[in-house]
């Protein structure tokens, strides 16, 4: 069971460890570990590197007991949510407990693009409860509505809001339901994604520039730079909005090369585009800069779609997370 726990802060600081006192921030501590002293900053993963739910020939026969052994192993101290998971929130805290692994997050699929934002919240209301129930504090929303990136269909196909009104509609919509996960204990990190609506650097600061500032976002250090953006100048220009943090690396020479051949995501993901930390050509020392500079308290999170038989997962799970707490480390002797 979780605990609600107001705490003076300002929305747009939603991880930060000052703020101005006027507006109230809502986070959630696990029952288990009040009073317990939390590190400023862990490290999570997402199951993926185990398995792939888009694309089930990519480990679809891994276990999840594989996975949450193999994490604990290595030194991640939690997991996002696959779809290998139960579906309730006891479950999945009885699935975690023998581990003793904190639940980071989990997706969740929305067509706020198509629907009501009353229709949305009815369809998000369990998912931010069972979240709320394992002491997550964040929901990695995806919007998947007009979405390619599951299909094999070229990425300059994807949708797009044309208009000026279609994105202040949208980003209207948003903010009322972030509202809402807020209200309820749990931020609303917006995952931009390719083949999605909010996909390049252009898109996401018009989302940023539109909504409420109940909107957070996930920065995905993958993403970003496949989707035509310089990580390190996207991460500082909305390091204020960023409640969530996935850290995927990316070859460039395969980028470019899915850029050139007009590849699907799913095309991407087969050829080697993503790649755990440490094994690509992002600037992870230089990110993580940032966050600390901005007082960043939250989950780094590695997260790289690959396929296991080529990239095997606890391989690659172990250097991702070398990687990152060896640059904690330097930094903060944590």
């Amino acid at each position: 069971m979780a605990v609600v726990q107001l705490q003076k802060c300002c929305l747009t600081h939603c991880h930060r460890e000052q703020a101005p006192s006027h507006i109230m921030q809502i986070s959630v501590i696990p029952e288990n570990n009040k009073g317990a002293a939390m590190p400023a900053i862990r490290i999570g993963i997402n199951p993926i590197s185990w398995s792939n739910d888009d694309l089930p020939a990519l480990g679809g026969e891994t276990p999840l007991s594989t996975a949450l052994s193999e994490g604990k192993q290595i030194g991640y101290e939690g997991f996002e949510l696959n779809g290998k998971f139960p579906k309730d929130a006891k479950g999945v805290a009885d699935v975690l407990r023998p581990y003793d692994l904190a639940l980071v997050s989990g997706w969740y699929s929305s067509r706020l693009a198509q629907r009501s934002v009353a229709q949305e919240i009815e369809a998000i209301a369990a998912h931010v409860e069972l979240l709320k129930h394992n002491g997550a504090t964040v929901l990695v929303y995806g919007e998947v509505a007009d979405s390619i990136q599951g299909s094999r269909i070229r990425l300059i196909e994807r949708p797009r809001f044309h208009s000026e009104q279609a994105w202040q509609d949208y980003a209207d919509k948003l903010t009322e339901l972030a509202r809402f996960t807020l209200s309820q204990g749990v931020r609303l990190a917006y995952h931009h994604h390719m083949g999605a609506y909010v996909e390049s650097p252009e898109d996401i600061d018009q989302l940023m520039r539109r909504t409420g500032p109940e909107v957070g976002l996930l920065f995905d250090s993958g993403h970003c730079y496949m989707g035509g953006g310089e990580p390190l100048d996207v991460l500082r220009k909305h390091i204020d909005r960023v409640c969530h943090v996935h850290f995927k690396d990316v070859r460039k020479a395969v980028v470019q090369l899915a850029r050139n051949q007009m590849w699907s995501f799913p095309d991407c993901i087969v050829n080697g585009t993503f790649t755990v930390p440490g094994d690509g050509d992002i600037d992870f020392a230089a990110l993580l800069d940032v966050l600390l500079a901005a007082h960043y308290r939250g989950w780094l999170v590695v997260e790289a779609e690959q396929d296991p038989a080529v990239a095997p997962s606890y391989i690659y799970a172990k250097k991702g997370y070398d990687t990152l707490r060896a640059l904690l480390n330097e930094r903060t002797g944590q």
